[in-house]
Protein backbone atom coordinates (compact mmCIF):
# COMPACT_ATOMS: atom_id res chain seq x y z
CA UNK A 1 0.00 0.00 0.00
CA UNK A 2 1.33 3.47 -1.30
CA UNK A 3 -0.10 6.74 0.28
CA UNK A 4 0.15 9.67 -2.37
CA UNK A 5 0.37 13.17 -0.81
CA UNK A 6 -0.13 16.35 -2.63
CA UNK A 7 -1.13 20.02 -2.59
CA UNK A 8 1.28 22.01 -0.22
CA UNK A 9 2.66 24.78 -1.16
CA UNK A 10 3.79 28.30 0.00
CA UNK A 11 0.70 30.52 0.83
CA UNK A 12 0.50 33.67 3.05
CA UNK A 13 -1.25 34.15 6.36
CA UNK A 14 -5.04 33.98 5.76
CA UNK A 15 -4.89 31.84 2.46
CA UNK A 16 -6.31 28.28 1.51
CA UNK A 17 -4.49 25.17 0.40
CA UNK A 18 -6.25 21.70 -0.54
CA UNK A 19 -4.13 18.81 0.17
CA UNK A 20 -5.01 15.42 -1.16
CA UNK A 21 -4.26 11.69 -0.98
CA UNK A 22 -4.24 8.69 -2.18
CA UNK A 23 -3.67 5.39 -1.88
CA UNK A 24 -3.02 2.96 -3.98
CA UNK A 25 -2.48 -0.89 -3.64
CA UNK A 26 -5.11 -1.83 -1.37
CA UNK A 27 -8.11 -3.84 -1.98
CA UNK A 28 -9.79 -2.81 1.31
CA UNK A 29 -10.96 0.24 2.49
CA UNK A 30 -9.58 2.00 5.37
CA UNK A 31 -11.28 2.49 8.56
CA UNK A 32 -9.99 5.56 9.56
CA UNK A 33 -7.91 8.14 6.84
CA UNK A 34 -6.63 11.60 7.95
CA UNK A 35 -3.81 13.70 8.19
CA UNK A 36 -1.06 14.61 10.65
CA UNK A 37 1.52 17.16 10.66
CA UNK A 38 5.25 17.78 12.52
CA UNK A 39 6.57 21.24 12.79
CA UNK A 40 10.30 21.67 13.30
CA UNK A 41 11.51 20.54 16.58
CA UNK A 42 8.24 19.35 17.67
CA UNK A 43 6.21 16.13 17.79
CA UNK A 44 4.29 14.86 15.27
CA UNK A 45 0.55 15.48 16.07
CA UNK A 46 -2.96 14.84 14.93
CA UNK A 47 -4.46 17.46 12.78
CA UNK A 48 -7.70 15.62 11.34
CA UNK A 49 -9.10 11.68 11.09
CA UNK A 50 -12.16 10.66 9.47
CA UNK A 51 -13.66 7.26 9.80
CA UNK A 52 -15.24 5.42 6.75
CA UNK A 53 -18.64 5.72 8.43
CA UNK A 54 -18.17 9.20 8.80
CA UNK A 55 -16.91 10.24 12.16
CA UNK A 56 -14.70 13.59 12.17
CA UNK A 57 -11.73 14.62 14.65
CA UNK A 58 -10.02 17.52 14.62
CA UNK A 59 -7.23 19.20 16.09
CA UNK A 60 -8.54 21.87 18.60
CA UNK A 61 -6.04 24.61 16.85
CA UNK A 62 -7.84 24.15 13.26
CA UNK A 63 -11.37 23.27 14.13
CA UNK A 64 -13.72 25.87 12.05
CA UNK A 65 -10.82 25.75 9.81
CA UNK A 66 -9.65 22.71 8.44
CA UNK A 67 -12.18 20.76 7.03
CA UNK A 68 -11.74 17.03 6.06
CA UNK A 69 -13.50 14.78 3.56
CA UNK A 70 -12.90 11.22 1.64
CA UNK A 71 -14.17 9.32 -0.90
CA UNK A 72 -13.96 5.31 0.51
CA UNK A 73 -14.34 3.60 -3.07
CA UNK A 74 -11.16 5.36 -4.38
CA UNK A 75 -9.85 5.25 -0.81
CA UNK A 76 -8.83 9.19 -1.38
CA UNK A 77 -9.00 11.81 1.65
CA UNK A 78 -8.89 15.12 1.32
CA UNK A 79 -7.95 18.14 3.66
CA UNK A 80 -9.47 22.12 3.17
CA UNK A 81 -7.19 24.26 4.72
CA UNK A 82 -8.63 27.66 5.11
CA UNK A 83 -7.80 31.02 7.14
CA UNK A 84 -3.99 29.40 7.21
CA UNK A 85 -1.68 31.06 9.98
CA UNK A 86 2.21 30.76 10.39
CA UNK A 87 1.84 28.19 12.95
CA UNK A 88 -0.14 26.31 10.44
CA UNK A 89 3.84 25.84 9.04
CA UNK A 90 4.66 21.95 8.98
CA UNK A 91 5.09 18.36 7.13
CA UNK A 92 1.79 17.05 6.68
CA UNK A 93 1.58 13.51 6.64
CA UNK A 94 -1.07 11.28 5.12
CA UNK A 95 -2.17 8.36 6.91
CA UNK A 96 -4.70 5.70 7.02
CA UNK A 97 -5.28 3.27 9.09
CA UNK A 98 -7.36 -0.49 8.10
CA UNK A 99 -8.77 -1.32 11.60
CA UNK A 100 -6.19 -4.21 12.59
CA UNK A 101 -2.75 -4.24 11.78
CA UNK A 102 -0.15 -1.75 10.78
CA UNK A 103 -1.20 2.32 9.83
CA UNK A 104 0.07 3.40 6.60
CA UNK A 105 1.47 6.91 6.19
CA UNK A 106 2.61 9.25 3.00
CA UNK A 107 5.75 10.39 2.39
CA UNK A 108 4.77 14.15 3.53
CA UNK A 109 4.17 17.25 1.74
CA UNK A 110 5.59 20.68 3.17
CA UNK A 111 3.28 23.66 4.00
CA UNK A 112 4.41 26.81 4.75
CA UNK A 113 2.82 30.03 5.74
CA UNK A 114 4.63 33.41 5.51
CA UNK A 115 2.69 36.07 7.79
Amino acid sequence: VQLQASGGGLVQAGGSLRLSCAASGSSFSFAVMGWYRQAPGKQRELVATLTSGGSANYADSVKGRFTISRDNAKNTVNLQMNSLKPEDTAVYYCYAHPGIGFAYWGQGTQVTVSS
